[in-house]
């Protein structure tokens, strides 16, 4: 695929069941494969501390800058595959363990608020696993709602349980 025309998605990538990194690495192969989609950026992995549900394990997590031919609520759909074909199950408890939890951050400057969807994702902001990696591609990308870089949010961030650390991914062959 060309890079024009289309829009740009930031896509956020979690774990904290089984092969962590392996589930995370699962979900951007599964948005490089497809023909109407390109990775263009991608964070290091990192080890993060659950937020909300805390008794759980703690997560991996990532982001990824996306090049798209694919609407916002297409490509909600390619990611509800994705998620389903790394065995994610949506029963359990809410925040709860996941095998892959992957949301749309950002779709280019829109806001949607519906009922299957909200772009920017309502709760990044508060969200230190998500803001660091977003600054690690692009630290000034413009949250259209708070109109503030991502920078500015994490810098102001209130870290009371939001642990975040390098994760060093042995097993990992190259990312698309």
């Amino acid at each position: 695929m060309t890079v024009d025309g289309g829009f740009t998605a930031f896509i956020s990538l979690g774990s904290n069941i089984g092969d962590k990194a392996m589930y995370c690495r699962m979900g951007i192969a599964g948005l490089a494969a497809d023909r109407r989609t390109v990775i263009t950026g991608r964070s290091p992995f990192y080890r993060t501390e659950p937020v909300d549900y805390t008794d759980q394990e703690w997560f991996v997590n990532a982001v990824v800058r996306i090049h798209t031919l694919l609407d916002p609520f297409a490509l909600l759909t390619l990611i509800g595959a994705i998620e389903r074909g790394a065995g994610r199950d949506r029963t359990g408890v809410r925040f709860g363990p996941r095998t892959l939890d992957m949301d749309i951050l950002f779709f280019d400057d829109r806001i949607i608020d519906t009922p299957e969807l909200t772009v920017p994702h309502p709760r990044m902001h508060k969200r230190r696993f998500v803001l660091q990696p977003l600054c690690d591609i692009d630290p000034a990308i413009v949250h259209p709602v708070f109109r503030r870089h991502v920078r500015y949010l994490l810098d102001h961030l209130d870290d009371e349980g939001q642990e975040i650390f390098p994760y060093d991914d042995p097993g990992g062959a190259p990312l698309p």
